[in-house]
């Protein structure tokens, strides 16, 4: 199966990283290896994403309006209620979990613009790496100029926690700016290092190493 063997190597990284003692000469090594981590799970969600066929489990929703929002939460917090109170769409509501199996869109109307609303399957701790409907769930949301998690009230802390984790863990940083970086290719070859501002995380070398 394809997601074991690359679950297989995310966690014999991860058990290597633990191993591993955290000072100045081990740095670069330890992130070389988040590196290959991220790597290899964005090759989960884009290798999920094909072998399962999106458009044929409705995932495929055509963007429509000035905005696209996604409505990420876990099973059974309302996210199908939400999007049938603000839209004309009628998102399937019961009582037990998994109630929407795919992707619902839906239309807001806000003065003169158009806002669409998806209804997306809860996910589940371990969307990152491919479990439950998470990586079709991910791929959507990445599509998105908007992420709007809906929460449980008695618990939300916890499960906001927990879905940016998930969705930081694949490279989705939420409430903050992409970062300033540009990668061109250059005719000879090799890798070239230039900053505007002070590098306090990571330096020339790390860079090249990853």
């Amino acid at each position: 199966d394809f997601n074991m063997g690359v679950l297989d190597k995310i966690k014999a990284i991860e058990e290597e990283m633990f191993r591993t003692q955290k000072n100045k000469h081990t740095e670069y090594h330890l992130g070389t290896l988040k590196a290959k981590i991220a790597k290899l799970r964005s090759q989960i969600i884009e290798g999920e994403k094909v072998a399962a066929g999106v458009k044929g489990e409705g995932f495929d929703v055509e963007r429509f309006g000035n905005s696209r929002v996604s409505l990420i939460g876990f099973p059974s917090v309302g996210k199908s209620s939400l999007l049938t109170a603000l839209t004309p769409a009628k998102s399937e509501c019961a009582e037990y979990e998994f109630t929407t199996v795919t992707c619902i869109p839906g239309i807001l109307y806000y003065n003169d613009a158009k806002i669409q609303l998806l209804d997306l399957p809860g996910i589940i701790e371990g969307a990152s790496e491919g479990k439950g409907k998470g990586k079709q769930v991910i791929a959507v949301a990445r599509s998105s100029d908007m992420i709007l998690m809906v929460l449980d009230a008695q618990k939300w802390e916890e499960e906001k926690a927990k879905l940016t984790m998930e969705l930081e863990t694949v490279g989705i940083r939420l409430n903050k700016s992409k970062p300033d970086i540009a990668i061109r290719k250059l005719a000879t070859g090799g890798v070239m290092v230039n900053s505007t501002v002070k590098l306090t995380k990571l330096d020339e070398k790390m860079v090249k190493n990853i």
